[in-house]
């Protein structure tokens, strides 16, 4: 699966240009965002409640997550209207690692405000990771998907853009085999996230474990 992306094939483009490429697709006439994240920590500095989770300050993340429900739900709203379905899988290894964490309870929020989200088990997918793991990439619609960058701290750097419309299909594909393995978003976090305590951050500038 999804061997396009292991050639490193593909466009390459800056953080910059990535962004302002995903805005003009993403406001163009499609009907999916389809999303999967493999990556168990991440920096997200420009977040307020990244940058309060990674200083130790859980409860003040929590809150500025909630801050934040009333833009959340506008942006579904108008997916909604415009027939755009957000659809995510987010693969998770156990124990969580703090920055899972907080995401979870993140995607708790759209969760709730109208995005399709599915949990899967890494072990689930350990046939597929033989030799490398599953790529982080962004489906837009049926012609454009990115496979995203990450410098060596976990920031987003850019992308690697893809346009063959014959490859959109079969990740797309493919996308839709995993999302039908993952566990229900609600399910998972009840189970897994909720009974958690403040996650122990060691470290203000990042939210490695």
């Amino acid at each position: 699966m999804f061997e396009c992306f292991r050639s490193g094939a593909g466009e390459v483009l800056s953080r910059d240009a990535y962004l302002a490429d995903f805005r003009r697709v993403h406001a163009s006439d499609i009907s999916l965002l389809a999303k999967i994240e493999r990556g168990q920590t991440f920096q997200e500095p420009g977040s307020p409640s990244w940058e309060a989770f990674a200083t130790g300050d859980w409860y003040g993340a929590l809150r500025l997550m909630e801050d934040e429900r009333e833009s959340t739900a506008a942006y579904f709203r108008d997916a909604a209207e415009r027939g755009l379905a957000f659809r995510r899988i987010r693969v998770v290894e156990l124990p969580v690692s703090p920055y899972l964490q907080w995401e979870m309870n993140v995607l708790r929020l759209r969760s709730e405000l109208g995005e399709r989200i599915r949990v899967l088990g890494a072990r689930k997918i350990a046939d597929l990771e033989g030799d490398a793991e599953v790529p982080e990439v962004v489906v837009l619609g049926d012609s454009v998907m990115y496979a995203v960058i990450y410098d060596a701290d976990r920031k987003g750097a850019g992308a690697r853009r893809f346009t063959d419309r014959g490859q959109v299909r079969r990740t797309t594909e493919e996308f839709e085999v995993l999302y039908a393995r993952g566990e229900g978003f609600s399910e998972f976090f009840d189970r897994e996230i909720a009974p958690l305590g403040p996650p122990a951050v060691h470290h203000p500038s990042t939210a490695a474990p």
